[in-house]
């Protein structure tokens, strides 16, 4: 655990220059588009369906759903604002985290908000490994995942094992005593692709209905607003696709 520790701060010193870039190398598209193809029969028999009754469920549920989901995820943005070097950003957001996991009700309310305490940028490994100069690699789509690249793919493994609340719920046991079990965070991550999903639903229609190729449109966006992310170009509402306000609109 030291040599880890001991490399991420090498990395974080001497490789901090910024690599943002949305053309990138799809060195394996034919490969690419049958997992594309795949993941997309996979939503409309799956996913879709399940988003679909989702949104059955009256929007103040749905809306503490989300709430309590991005302040879960606050155990990803806080240690990734630390690693580059956003001291000031993660201290904000570990005190919404603390104001909203008590006064908030677990994050199911958003009282840190109402107190004057905004929203931080969502950040997770693959931005961090892209600041510290880390490029994408060539473009792939991982099976039911979707979209992403050697780099991003990297971050998503790192983001379950870098992860307190996984060390909490699904690794070993902790300070606070025994894990909760693999059960409870994994149906935490269900529940974000479900809660995603349920919130893009008409966009992602819309993008069906009018893309000519409709695997060169999700790696398009994709690339897109993963350079966002890097360059925290726009502060990220939400992770899920909605912002306080546009839960207003959703019934």
């Amino acid at each position: 655990m030291k040599k880890i520790f001991l490399v991420i701060a090498f990395l974080t010193v001497f490789n901090s220059k910024p690599v943002y870039s949305v053309e990138i190398p799809d060195c394996n598209e034919d490969i690419n588009r049958a997992v594309f193809s795949f993941n997309m029969t996979v939503d409309k028999y799956f996913f879709k369906p399940i988003a679909e009754v989702y949104n059955v469920l009256p929007v103040e549920i749905r809306s503490g759903i989300n709430n309590a989901l991005l302040n879960i995820d606050s155990t990803i943005t806080v240690p990734n604002q630390i690693l580059q070097g956003n001291f000031g950003e993660a201290f904000i957001s570990l005190s919404r985290f603390a104001i909203n996991s008590t006064v908030g009700i677990l994050g199911l309310f958003d009282p840190a908000t109402a107190l004057g305490i905004e929203k931080t940028n969502r950040e997770d490994f693959g931005q961090t490994l892209a600041v510290w100069g880390v490029g994408h690699g060539c473009y792939v789509v991982v099976p039911f995942l979707g979209p992403s690249s050697p780099r991003d793919t990297i971050g998503r493994i790192l983001g379950v094992y870098g992860d307190y609340f996984y060390m909490v719920s699904a690794g070993n046991r902790t300070a606070f005593g025994e894990n909760l079990g693999d059960t409870v965070y994994w149906s935490t991550k269900g529940t974000e692709i479900i809660n995603f999903r349920s919130q893009n639903i008409k966009s992602s229609d819309n993008l069906e209905k009018n893309s000519l190729d409709l695997y060169s449109a999700y790696k398009s966006l994709y690339l897109q607003r993963r350079e966002n992310l890097v360059k925290n170009v726009k502060k990220s509402e939400s992770q899920y696709g909605a912002s306080e306000d546009e839960w207003k609109k959703i019934r």
